[in-house]
């Protein structure tokens, strides 16, 4: 049976096992108004002129979808997500430099192709709800370039590799390419969902922020077995952390618990009241992971501590009708 075919099938049986929950946001009946919910999200948005509306918050998600969906699915079966799924307002741009992952290990493999489906679901689940306020997919830089340029700016050793890091090259660099993006997904979706009004949406970005919890949760799983034989991994998470954290700087973001200076962390063992304790769940004193606003998972995404509204894997920015949901910050 061909991969494709296969991603397809499983796609089939997850979305059977849903059938009886309770639907992901809720939709317009058919031929009503497009928008989100029977309120529509562009009369609260004129509404809270104050603040990001669902709209806005819901785009700022897609953008990251698009970035994790194409990754995956370029990496588990070696082409990208339908054109279909693509279009929509502002510019569209393509994703470019990725290709099939030279993976080798079966339950890699297995994990590339679950988390392929998911982010594809949630791609297609979000521009259903957005419905005509849809943005584009931005243009995607997934090249080894750009992940070169992310692993040197967090130090990590390329010299065996001559000086690239591949992230299809193996199932290794696949793993640590994947937790670039893993943990930023769960803190901007913690970060987002206290600003949404909807409370189908909330409902919706919840579960979401759930399956990406249970994505990372693979990935540093994953990684801190493995680095149990390699322990240059352990090493390598605390470097992608330590450049997260230098870029996203130290600020606040809205809402308990504050986020204070390096609550990013790596998959190495951690010393806790119970004796050295594995680093699965990046977590505060209280067990709660962190948080991250736009603008610090913008400063991620664009590889940048400055101000900015282009970079890093977004070469010209993401797609947002609010421009406050584009830049990053100046940390």
């Amino acid at each position: 049976m061909a991969e494709s075919e296969q991603l397809t099938l499983m796609r089939e049986a997850r979305a059977a096992r849903g059938a009886g929950r309770r639907d992901f946001f809720k939709l317009a009946a058919a031929g009503a108004a497009v928008g989100l919910g029977a309120a529509g999200l562009a009369g609260r948005a004129a509404a809270q002129s104050a603040a990001p509306s669902d709209t806005d918050i819901l785009n700022f998600a897609l953008n990251l979808e698009y970035l994790e969906a194409q990754f995956y699915s370029f990496a588990a079966i070696g082409t990208g997500i339908p054109p279909n799924l693509l279009t929509g307002s502002q510019t569209q741009g393509a994703a470019t430099g990725a290709r099939k992952a030279n993976l080798q290990d079966p339950v890699v493999i297995q994990y590339a192709r679950e988390i392929a489906s998911d982010e594809l679901a949630h791609v297609t689940t979000l521009r259903r709800v957005l419905g005509s306020a849809v943005v584009a997919q931005p243009a995607i830089d997934l090249s080894p370039q750009i992940f070169t340029t992310a692993a040197t700016l967090a130090g990590i050793d390329l010299s065996a590799s001559g000086g690239v890091f591949d992230p299809y090259a193996s199932d290794d660099n696949f793993l640590l390419a994947a937790y670039i993006f893993e943990d930023v997904g769960v803190t901007a979706y913690k970060g987002a969902a206290p600003l949404l009004s909807d409370i189908d949406n909330i409902d919706g970005a919840a579960g979401i922020l759930a399956a990406e919890g249970f994505h990372a949760g693979i990935i540093r799983g994953a990684l801190y077995r493995r680095g149990v034989e390699i322990p240059a991994l352990w090493t390598d998470t605390d470097k992608i952390s330590a450049l997260r954290n230098q870029v996203d700087g130290n600020v606040n973001s809205p809402g308990p618990p504050q986020r204070v200076a390096n609550d990013d962390s790596g998959v190495s063992p951690v010393q806790t009241q119970f004796g050295l304790t594995a680093n699965f769940v990046p977590t505060d004193s209280n067990g709660i992971v962190f948080s991250r606003n736009a603008e610090q998972v913008h400063n991620i995404a664009y590889l940048t501590p400055n101000a900015a509204t282009s970079g890093g894997f977004f070469p010209n920015g993401t797609n947002n009708p609010n421009p406050a949901l584009r830049r990053s910050g100046a940390n």
